[in-house]
């Protein structure tokens, strides 16, 4: 008879996995901070007013205000 049709990912993989995403948000909330704190040097970050910080950076949006959410000082 054949298999069952369905293999079943490891414990091992499943564990490389998770390690990954975990480094990956680790990495993410890094370059976060270093954005805004190069902002909170500079005064300001993206194309927004003075303590906004733009929810969505897309290059194509024409609103540069829409969507901003104050930062906490």
């Amino acid at each position: 008879m054949g298999s069952s049709g369905k293999t079943r990912t490891t414990f091992a993989k499943l564990n490389r996995e998770s390690k990954l995403r975990d480094k990956r948000a680790e990495k993410e909330a890094r370059k976060t901070a270093r954005k805004l704190d190069a902002a909170g040097a500079s005064g300001s970050f993206g194309d927004g007013p003075e303590g906004f910080y733009p929810a969505s950076p897309d290059p194509d949006d024409v609103t540069s205000g829409a969507g901003a959410v104050e930062l906490p000082r």
